[in-house]
C-alpha cells in the first residue's frame, strides 16, 4: 500500500501533475477489468471514483503483476498470494483482497502435509517439469510421452483412468510423477502424492490418536492420487484390505484416475499383496486389490540408468 501511496504523492509534487495525474486516471480508467467493473456498477457517482482513484489505480497494479505471475515464493503484490477485488458498500467504493489459486493449493498443500506426514516429496520432485526429463532410453521417451498425455487429458470424475509406472529403482519414475502434478495444477486440477510404505506406517500409527478415518478420506477423495513405491511396504491384512482396498474401491466407483510407481510389474505386485506379516499366503483378496489397479491403469515399463548413483 505504501508503494503505490508514495507513487501518487510523488506525482502530486510534479510541476506537471495535473497532466500525469489525467494520464494516471485514463489508464486507469481503460484497463480492462476497471471498466469491466464499472459496466456492472454504473450507480457508482464519478465524484466516488474521482475520490478513490488510488483504489482504482491499486487494483490495476496489482492486476497486472498477477497477469505477468512470476510464481507465488516471487510474488510482488501487496499481500503475498492475494488479489484485489472492487466492491461497493453503502455506495462507498471499497477494495478486498481474495487468496489466489496458488495461494490456495500452497495452503492446502501444506494442510494437508500437516495431517498427513507421508506427503513430504523431496524438492525436486516438486520442481519436476517434462521439459527436464532426460530422454536416454526408448522406454524413458514412452514413459514421458505416456505421463504427458495422462496430464493433457486427465478428467477425474469422468475418467478413472490412470498409470501404472514400473522399472529398477532410481530410473525416475518418481520425477516423472512430479511433473505429472506439475502440469495438472496448470490445468487447475488438483493431485496428491503418497509415498506408500511411509503411508501405511503412518495409517497404523493412526490407531492410536483417532486420525486413520479422517486421513484415509483425504487420501481416497483426491482428485488425482499418486501412490509412489507401491510394493516397497511391509504387507499386512489390516493394510491391503481395511486401507488400499478402500482407497481404490471409492476411487474406482468415482471414477477418480490413481497412478502408481512401483519396482514391481503387476503380477510381481500381485504376489506381494498375497502375503502377510504373519505368513500367510490370500492370493484371493491380492486379486480383489489387482482388480481395482490392473482395469483402471495403463503399464508403463521405464528403464535406464541409476539417476541416485549419479546424482
Amino acid at each position: 500500500m505504501n508503494s503505490i501511496r508514495s507513487a501518487l504523492e510523488n506525482m502530486m509534487k510534479d510541476q506537471k501533475w495535473e497532466n500525469r495525474y489525467d494520464r494516471l486516471k485514463q489508464d486507469v480508467y481503460q484497463y480492462s477489468r476497471v471498466q469491466e467493473f464499472l459496466r456492472k456498477n454504473e450507480e457508482i457517482p464519478e465524484k466516488e471514483l474521482e475520490n478513490n482513484i488510488g483504489k482504482l489505480y491499486e487494483f490495476k497494479k496489482e492486476w497486472e503483476n498477477c497477469d505477468a505471475c512470476p510464481g507465488l515464493d516471487h510474488c510482488p503484490n501487496l499481500l503475498t498470494g492475494y488479489q484485489p477485488a472492487l466492491f461497493t458498500e453503502r455506495g462507498k467504493l471499497e477494495i478486498r483482497y481474495n487468496s489466489c489459486q496458488l495461494k490456495q493449493r500452497e495452503d492446502e498443500r501444506k494442510r494437508l502435509q500437516k495431517l498427513i506426514k507421508s506427503l513430504y516429496v523431496p524438492r525436486d520432485i516438486l520442481d519436476a517439469t517434462f521439459e527436464q526429463v532426460e530422454q536416454d532410453h526408448d522406454t524413458r521417451l514412452t514413459a514421458s510421452n505416456a505421463a504427458l498425455a495422462f496430464a493433457l487429458n486427465a478428467q477425474p470424475g469422468e475418467n478413472g483412468r490412470g498409470l501404472y509406472l514400473y522399472g529398477k529403482f532410481g530410473v525416475g519414475k518418481t520425477y516423472l510423477m512430479g511433473a505429472v502434478m506439475n502440469e495438472l495444477a496448470q490445468r487447475h486440477i488438483a493431485s496428491m502424492i503418497v509415498y506408500v510404505p511411509d503411508f501405511f506406517r503412518e495409517m497404523k500409527q493412526s490407531v492410536s490418536d483417532g486420525t486413520v478415518q479422517e486421513k484415509l478420506d483425504e487420501v481416497k477423495r483426491a482428485p488425482v492420487l499418486i501412490l509412489d513405491d507401491i510394493g516397497a511396504e511391509t504387507m499386512s491384512g489390516w493394510v491391503r484390505d481395511d486401507i488400499l482396498g478402500v482407497i481404490l474401491h471409492y476411487r474406482m466407483m468415482e471414477k477418480l484416475p490413481t497412478l502408481f510407481t512401483s519396482n514391481y510389474d503387476y503380477e510381481e505386485l500381485e504376489e506381494h499383496l498375497a502375503y502377510s506379516q504373519k505368513g500367510g499366503i490370500e492370493q484371493l483378496k491380492a486379486k480383489r486389490i489387482m482388480e481395482r489397479i490392473k482395469p483402471l491403469t495403463t503399464p508403463v515399463f521405464i528403464e535406464g540408468k541409476n539417476r541416485r548413483e549419479y546424482s
